[in-house]
């Protein structure tokens, strides 16, 4: 045996940590993707009037079928209707993102402020959807509660418009959470689509349109930086597999809040994780942004397929 393989032999013996991320990694780059689910198109459909639909989060009803609970790919726009914690948090995390956390000295109507867009934007999807529009879904799962059923949805009016697009346009929604590469809004294709979105949002805030007429930018640096800080705050104690007490989690079919209960996974990476659906094999995971083999070496044992 040649010196170059024995020293290989010892150096594996000291890094077995390092050979097994290595071979993960390896098995990842040669292993075949599941494709992504194809879109279903249903046409003529109309919005179905409730109690807790907001700008991003409503019931569709398709001709001749059931009605859906439908959650917008790429689009997330202030909540509106704050019943828990988790509602509170995502507020919070909203009013940092615009710069609005301080829009009022008093903490109570700053936050009414920033629902009452949440509000306008469930009132501009009423506007925009009273005449039958189209729905192109793949079917998967965005239930951010577990009690909750709802599938992501792309959506176009009669007029022919994206409605994230045009959400985002009117500063009433950020250019945030999942998509998918496989949707095509003409001229726009794949990654395309999502890009634009940013350059929307962009254009939305150089015009404060909407939410961002409100902005303080002196102070949105800090307030982001804050909220940063507070999202690492909530996650302190759950970095360790054995909190989820024997339960396994199934990266195609769990809810946003079920991937973020993962060590290592936030919320950025639970909407990468739901937007590259299926996987076939935890070493599907490194071709999420973010999921590196140490990551992978720490969730892994919490998986189930």
């Amino acid at each position: 045996m040649s010196i170059t393989c024995v020293s290989f032999i010892l150096w594996a013996k000291d890094n077995i940590y390092a050979m097994k991320r290595l071979i993960i990694f390896l098995i990842a780059l040669t292993a075949p993707l599941p494709a992504q689910k194809p879109l279903e198109t249903y046409e003529r459909c109309t919005l179905e009037k409730t109690a807790w639909a907001d700008g991003d989060s409503f019931l569709i009803k398709p001709p001749n079928s059931e009605a859906i609970s439908v959650r917008l790919y790429g689009a997330d726009c202030i909540e509106w209707h704050v019943t828990d914690t988790t509602d509170s948090r995502r507020l919070r995390a909203q009013r940092s993102y615009f710069g609005i956390t301080h829009v009022d000295p008093d903490p109570q109507k700053a936050a009414a402020i920033a629902k009452s867009f949440g509000e306008k934007a469930a009132r501009f999807v009423e506007q925009a959807l009273q005449k039958p529009f189209t729905v192109h879904t793949a079917g998967a799962d965005a239930r951010g509660d577990a009690n909750f059923p709802r599938v992501y949805a792309f959506i176009v009016t009669a007029e022919g418009k994206d409605l994230a697009q045009e959400l985002v346009k009117n500063g009433l929604a950020r250019a945030f959470g999942v998509t998918r590469e496989t949707y095509h809004a003409p001229p726009l294709a794949g990654k395309e689509y999502a890009a634009n979105l940013s350059d929307l949002e962009l254009q939305a805030a150089m015009n404060k349109l909407g939410i961002w007429s409100l902005t303080n930018w002196k102070q949105l640096p800090e307030e982001r930086k804050n909220e940063r800080d507070e999202e690492a705050k909530d996650r302190i104690g759950i970095d360790d597999p054995k909190h989820l007490g024997g339960k396994k989690i199934n990266p195609n079919t769990a809810t946003r809040g079920e991937l973020m209960s993962l060590p290592g996974i936030g919320e950025k990476s639970a909407n990468d994780i739901i937007e590259n659906r299926p996987y076939k094999t935890p070493a599907d995971l490194l071709n999420v942004p973010g999921i590196g083999p140490k990551t992978l070496e720490k969730l892994q044992h919490a998986l189930e397929f």
